[in-house]
């Protein structure tokens, strides 16, 4: 799904991270060779380890956007950036404790610096795993392109009334489709052979969002492990996905389009 904080459609988190984890990684090294050369580079290592925590905080803000508004709610995306954001806090607090430990010790006990940024370390690499994961594998903060999807559309509308208007019969081409918030509810919109049709955004194997697959020939397919779903009754035409998709019924009227959750 694409990325509500990018900048002309780069998702801006993955850009930051690399600072981060470059910093994080000069700190630790830098200490080593104040270890192994010379207590000269702690000076170096200060400065790194202060800049590593300002990038991290900095990055952490796009990364926050994307896990409320881009993960799919209720999916194993959502569990893996959970843990991914607790991950990168605990990488936080030990260079944080190092740094605390190094200010208020004119001469820092080397190993103890170490230890912390090592540990650290460690749990960066944990926590890079997570984050290639909900890119590579998730597509977090990708914009999947297919023949005649057409850019990424996204609205959020009101709810609380028996039918909701939803766009009109000209927003989508066929084959397109776009990603409606409904109250707390996601509903894809999405414009078949045979004419409009509505269902849910959560693919039922892992969660997926259906908005950010492709659709063509009726069937709708998720990005993350290809299940299949008519667009038409939401039965499963391909698996993993084992439990058909909810639809919803549109009506037409004036060239507009009225949705009944």
């Amino acid at each position: 799904m694409k990325s509500r904080a990018n900048i002309k459609g780069h998702p801006l988190h993955p850009i930051l991270v690399s600072f981060p984890i470059a910093f994080y990684t000069g700190t630790l090294l830098f200490d080593i060779l104040a270890k192994t050369y010379s207590p000269e580079f702690l000076f170096t290592a200060y400065n790194l380890e202060i800049t590593a925590l300002v990038s991290a905080a900095l990055a952490a803000i796009p990364g926050i956007i994307d896990f409320i508004y881009t993960v799919p709610p209720h999916s194993t995306a959502k569990k893996r950036g959970r843990k991914h954001g607790l991950t990168n806090v605990a990488v936080i607090i030990f260079f944080t404790a190092a740094l605390i430990y190094r200010a208020n010790n004119e001469v820092p006990n080397i190993n103890i610096l170490i230890a912390l940024e090592g540990a650290g370390w460690i749990l960066l690499l944990f926590a890079g795993w997570m984050g290639g994961t909900l890119v590579i594998r998730n597509q977090i903060g990708v914009d999947p392109r297919y023949a005649d999807a057409g850019k990424w559309k996204e609205e959020y509308l009101e709810a609380g009334k028996d039918e909701i208007e939803v766009g009109s019969t000209n927003d989508l081409k066929v084959n397109q489709m776009k990603l409606a918030h409904i109250g707390k509810n996601r509903v894809v919109i999405a414009r078949s052979e045979e004419g409009y049709v509505a269902f849910d955004d959560h693919c039922t194997h892992r969660g997926g969002s259906l908005a950010g697959g492709a659709m063509i020939c009726g069937t709708v397919q998720c990005p993350w492990h290809g299940s299949q779903f008519s667009v038409n009754d939401g039965s499963v035409k391909a698996g993993p996905a084992k439990t058909p998709i909810m639809t919803y019924p549109l009506r037409e009227e004036n060239g507009k389009l009225f949705l009944t959750l």
